[in-house]
């Protein structure tokens, strides 16, 4: 104690004080045994302990993901003292507290020599035990108001420290310590500052990476010179055997570059945030973990199979894309994949609730509406022919994928193959003002009005997202009742349940997404939208290749793919069979490697009928709403056959003034042309339809029909006349001719 000292003076203070001191101690053995503080067990602190980082939990309680949601201090799990290196822990006890096993909570030699230094200046270290730098982390009263704790302060730091001891034991103080204590910046905590600096658990800890961390305690933020002095000093003092190089590298390593976490699971960043992230400026009411839906070994395998997958077809400019699998009785999400993550042109994009356009994917629940109003059965035949469309700039002429028109075909085929032309007259049959109100009874949401789409929407024009084509489709799976997908297995009375489309139309659409002939014509006999087991599935792809889906449901389960590139930049040659279909079918098969899965029930409401097409050899059996039911199918003079070729509807044809009116002239087309048919206009019939008819135009909206010989209409469209004429000697027409096609001016 004095070998420091040097003058005669400086002896006789040392003296007087350790006189003092020990008198001093007497007086207050017997005061220190008592304290006026509430002391927690050591349970409480324990289960009162709280992370920075919030756990989301899977359906069976396997970690999913983490996440940030204290910014103040950067917490890890609350590690055991078996957990932490032995090397670590006689680190500690050697720089904070040599004879932490000895005393009661206080070191009274310490505290004396500590006592002795400031009264001769000497700068002798202080003498706060574990013990007591534990009660100040525990109790805010014995927190320092300034640079250094006040007499009272130290006082009844000691008192409160003594208490401590009285409870728990010594192995549960320095494992509390070990995770309450700072070691560097925002680091708390040993498995923090392990993680951080060393990228490594406490139980793997060396005798460098020890020293180094005992060293930090003292001055958590000291420059990496000191840090390396003091580590130094702490090798030499345990007799490691430790070179000055190693403790130098070391030291460097940790210190020199900022530390960063790499998250040991990061399985689902999206449901993470959906869950976790409103609770980050509410870290103080310890929200730690969530329990969510998902199931953690689909999670990481449907993750894995879209990253691979995606790799495959970025060849093709495919770079990004996002999967649900769905449960279909519970609504419960198993597997949401927001993006392919690192290889992700835009990581924090969640490709599940981004709005694309929808392709072919909405045509199942236009057939749906149309076999509900009993417009259609599967049977009906419809005419898969050229059309021509009225768009905002022209006239739009829809196309197959294969660029061939089939001809007569019944509904079946037309759904099961995706046909586009077939699937607008369907749309023209139903109307697009039944339509748009029918997708938001299944869940779309944000829809414009019928007005804003027209006949587009037949082909996907409405953007949607993947979380509303999933369960729209998995309506089709629950005999056509609607209710919310879940994230957790919290319970709402509450829950909305809708009848989208009749068990019957559910029904029927389902067995035609699951007939692999019918698809055959535009997806053949095998592709990946044939499965081993009863699935139904469709594939859409929307304008100039922007977005590509593949959504199927087996009995069990929906699940829903998409592929594309968030930019909304355009793939190349990708199709619905290459694009999203492959990692359909592997996650489908996945799912049911030891599931089977058969087909629906027919409600009671069908009937089966085996039925002769007009077409010779052609025959089958099949499902009709009772009432509708028939034995052979016949094309008929009905508009799926007939159609007016131009005007088409919603035309504004303008009249030039620079041409005499009775030389300006408009000419009415219907296909196929038919003597027996009539034209109609504005109610007044003006001639036959078996060659094109040639009209003065008057200004003003009109109504043109294509009646048969019973005066039924067939066909109609309204178009419009605008403009002023006078006298010219220009002979031309008011509309101008593309090729084959007429084409009106734009609005």
């Amino acid at each position: 104690m004095f070998k420091k000292l040097k003058s005669p003076y400086d002896y006789v203070t040392a003296l007087l004080a350790f006189v003092l001191t020990s008198l001093v101690t007497l007086v207050l053995w017997v005061s220190l045994s008592h304290s006026s503080y509430l002391i927690p067990s050591f349970q409480q602190v324990h289960d009162s302990y709280s992370g920075s980082e919030a756990v989301l939990l899977d359906r069976h309680r396997q970690v999913l993901h983490e996440i940030r949601v204290d910014p103040m201090g950067k917490r890890l799990n609350w590690v055991g003292l078996a957990e932490i290196s032995p090397a670590l822990l006689a680190a500690v006890i050697s720089a904070e507290d040599k004879r932490f096993y000895q005393h009661k909570g206080v070191d009274w030699k310490a505290s004396g020599g500590a006592l002795i230094g400031r009264i001769s200046s000497t700068n002798l270290r202080g003498a706060s035990t574990i013990t007591m730098q534990l009660v100040s982390k525990l109790i805010p009263d014995l927190q320092p108001q300034v640079s250094h704790r006040s007499i009272w302060q130290k006082w009844n730091q000691m008192r409160a420290a003594r208490k401590l001891e009285e409870s728990w034991s010594k192995a549960e103080i320095l494992e509390a310590y070990l995770n309450r204590v700072s070691f560097r910046g925002e680091l708390q905590g040993i498995a923090s500052a392990s993680r951080g600096l060393f990228n490594k658990r406490p139980h793997g800890l060396d005798d460098s990476e020890s020293v180094i961390l005992a060293a930090l305690l003292r001055a958590p933020n000291a420059s990496t010179e000191e840090v390396m002095r003091r580590a130094g000093e702490l090798s030499e003092e345990m007799h490691l055997n430790l070179s000055s190089a190693t403790i130098l590298s070391k030291t460097q390593e940790a210190l020199s570059l900022p530390y960063k976490f790499e998250s040991e699971i990061a399985l689902a960043p999206h449901v993470c945030q959906r869950l976790l992230g409103s609770r980050i400026l509410q870290f103080k009411k310890r929200s730690a973990e969530a329990v969510c839906t998902l199931d953690r070994e689909l999670q990481r395998f449907v993750s894995e199979t879209l990253q691979q997958h995606i790799l495959s077809v970025q060849g093709q400019n495919v770079h990004d894309g996002a999967v649900l699998v769905a449960d279909n009785k519970s609504g419960e999400i198993l597997a949401y994949v927001g993006n392919v993550g690192v290889l992700a042109s835009a990581r924090y994009v969640d490709g599940t609730q981004a709005r694309r356009q929808a392709g072919s994917t909405l045509k199942p629940f236009l057939y749906g509406l149309a076999f509900d109003k009993r417009i259609l059965t599967p049977a009906s035949l419809l005419d898969d022919a050229p059309l021509d469309v009225p768009a905002m700039n022209g006239i739009y002429r829809p196309e197959n994928y294969d660029k061939h028109f089939h001809g007569l075909v019944p509904a079946r085929t037309a759904l099961a193959s995706s046909l586009n032309i077939p699937a607008v007259k369907v749309l023209n049959l139903v109307g697009v003002e039944w339509f748009v109100p029918k997708l938001g009874e299944l869940g779309f949401e944000n829809l414009q009005s019928a007005d804003f789409y027209g006949s587009s929407i037949a082909l996907g024009a409405a953007d949607v997202t993947l979380w509303e084509l999933v369960n729209a489709y998995r309506s089709l799976a629950n005999a056509g009742v609607w209710t919310p997908l879940r994230l957790t297995f919290e319970e709402n009375p509450d829950v909305t349940r809708r009848q989208g489309l009749s068990a019957e139309s559910a029904f029927l659409v389902s067995d035609i997404l699951s007939d692999r002939e019918s698809r055959s014509e535009t997806f053949h006999l095998e592709s990946p939208l044939s499965t081993r087991y009863w699935s139904a599935v469709k594939t859409g792809t929307s304008k100039d290749m922007r977005d590509n889906w593949c959504v199927g449901f087996s009995d069990h389960y929906t699940v829903g793919v998409w592929a594309g590139n968030f930019s909304g930049e355009p793939m190349w040659n990708v199709s619905g069979i290459s694009g999203a279909a492959p990692a359909w079918i592997e996650i489908m098969n996945w799912l049911h490697r030891g599931l089977p899965s058969h087909s629906p029930e027919p409600p009671s409401g069908l009937t089966s009928r085996h039925i002769e097409f007009s077409v010779p050899g052609q025959s089958r059996s099949e499902w009709f709403l009772k009432g509708t039911e028939t034995s052979t199918v016949q094309p008929v003079s009905s508009p799926t056959n007939f159609r007016i070729v131009y005007p088409v509807s919603g035309a504004i044809i303008a009249l030039d003034p620079d041409i005499p009116h009775d030389q300006q002239k408009v000419f009415f087309e219907s296909h196929p042309k038919d003597d027996r048919l009539n034209w109609s206009l504005d109610g007044k019939e003006i001639g036959r339809a078996g060659s094109v008819l040639l009209w003065t135009p008057l200004k003003g909206k009109h109504n043109l029909c294509l009646i048969d010989e019973m005066n039924r209409t067939l066909d109609s469209v309204e178009f419009e006349i605008r403009g002023n004429s006078r006298v010219s000697s220009s002979a031309n027409l008011p509309y101008r001719r593309r090729g084959e096609e007429f084409v009106n001016e734009p609005r």
